[in-house]
């Protein structure tokens, strides 16, 4: 049987794997800080230093493992083996073991391991998409995109969930959801132990092919404004539902909302793409999110039903954020570097930058305003900074991204 004729029956693996990948990615700076926080006693300001300093490790490592990505490429299905591994011994240290070290040291040791794993696996997954893509013909990208990021918002849902639905049957909902990960990593890379083949693919033409091509550099800063709103929203969600809406409780709800929206959404955006143009789409969903993030600015104490409606808009266009950009990125780079694993080095750098520049800081910030996670009494000058880093900056940094896409041409993809 062909690849071509073997492909669209694999895709579901596409889909399972994906979720693996986004289990472990943003629920775990949603829940990880809090669960330190709280459990622990580390300060926000600890921890915001530790995820920056974190970051600062993939300035380094990520392009580096997407050169051992390329190295191992023959023997990708035993490396991606020991990495879905690794992740799942770091998930179950982080969450499932009492700290062997100070709290701040194994949070950092376990999440340097985590993040570690993830990239290595991030890499792998979407420059064998490239490959993939090019098996499928036609509109690959996009056809393949709505599988994977599809697959991808399910596991952000269940994940973002799963700590809170699990605290109502069992005391320790952290150790059940590590241990459900790991089952999951096991599960995901039995599903894609047949799609590692890099055969027919061209050799690596490295990370100056990709840093030279003036539409690639452009993408990428594209994705780093674009990803920064859902950074900057995320690490500060649980704190924002808590304090500013006064609803505890109601976080795992409210995550679950806004992440099927977008997973739902998802293979609606993608479809609409093939017809109408990915870059006109995607404006438009990044359009919805502001309007999203602007009414968010009226809301105050009580208010989680009209913020659960905003869940809803803005969960929706982050289903178009995450499966448009990756497609066009993954098309350019069909183009001028087939292989596609230094260039995914350098997206998954992009995209966890994001992340670490949102927590050093807006954790830090807060905590010097007076804020406090849990606290009855937070002074007025802190929950409105809450609202206006939750509410204002993701506008901000969505209309740069608007204007900067606006102008990029994207007919040579």
């Amino acid at each position: 049987m062909t690849h071509a004729a073997a492909g669209p029956a694999r895709l579901p693996a596409y889909s399972l794997f994906a979720a693996l990948l986004a289990a472990a990615g943003l629920p775990i700076y949603i829940h990880a800080p809090k669960f330190y926080v709280d459990e622990y006693g580390v300060s926000l300001a600890a921890l915001g230093t530790v995820l920056f300093g974190l970051r600062l490790l993939d300035v380094v490592q990520d392009p580096l493992l997407g050169r051992l990505s390329e190295m191992f490429r023959d023997h990708r299905a035993g490396a991606v083996t020991l990495g879905c591994g690794v992740i799942a011994l770091a998930m179950l240290g982080l969450f499932a073991v009492p700290p062997l070290l100070p709290p701040l040291v194994w949070f950092g040791v376990m999440l340097t391991l985590v993040f570690s794993a993830f990239s290595f696996l991030t890499i792998n997954f979407y420059a064998q998409g490239v490959i993939k893509a090019g098996r499928l013909g036609g509109k690959g990208h996009l056809r393949l995109a709505r599988w994977r990021e599809t697959g991808a918002l399910l596991g952000v849902c269940a994940a973002s969930v799963a700590p809170v639905a699990l605290g109502a049957v069992m005391g320790a909902p952290f150790a059940g959801f590590a241990a459900g990960f790991a089952v999951l990593a096991v599960a995901a890379g039995w599903s894609m132990r047949a799609e590692w083949s890099s055969k027919g693919a061209p050799p690596s033409t490295g990370f100056a092919t990709v840093l030279r091509d003036p539409l690639a550099r452009r993408l990428l800063i594209i994705a780093l404004l674009n990803a920064a709103p859902v950074a900057v929203s995320s690490t500060i969600f649980l704190f924002f539902v808590e304090s500013r809406l006064e609803a505890p409780g109601y976080e795992g709800p409210l995550l679950l909302v806004f992440f099927l929206s977008a997973a739902l959404a998802a293979p609606a955006w993608g479809a609409l793409a093939e017809r109408a143009g990915a870059k006109r789409v995607l404006i438009s969903a990044m359009a919805l999110a502001i309007v999203a993030f602007g009414f968010t600015l009226l809301l105050g104490p009580g208010d989680w039903l009209a913020f659960g409606v905003i869940c809803v808009a803005s969960g929706a266009a982050l289903g178009a954020d995450l499966t448009l950009l990756p497609a066009i990125f993954a098309t350019r780079m069909e183009t001028i570097s087939p292989s596609a694993a230094e260039g995914f080095g350098l997206w998954s750098f992009v995209s966890k930058l994001t992340l670490a520049l949102a927590a050093v800081t807006l954790l830090p910030a807060l905590e010097q305003a007076g804020f406090e996670s849990g606290a009855a009494d937070n002074p007025q000058q802190a929950l409105w900074l809450l609202t206006l880093l939750y509410a204002a900056l993701p506008c901000v940094l969505k209309l740069a991204a608007i204007a900067l896409l606006a102008i990029t041409n994207l007919e040579e993809t």
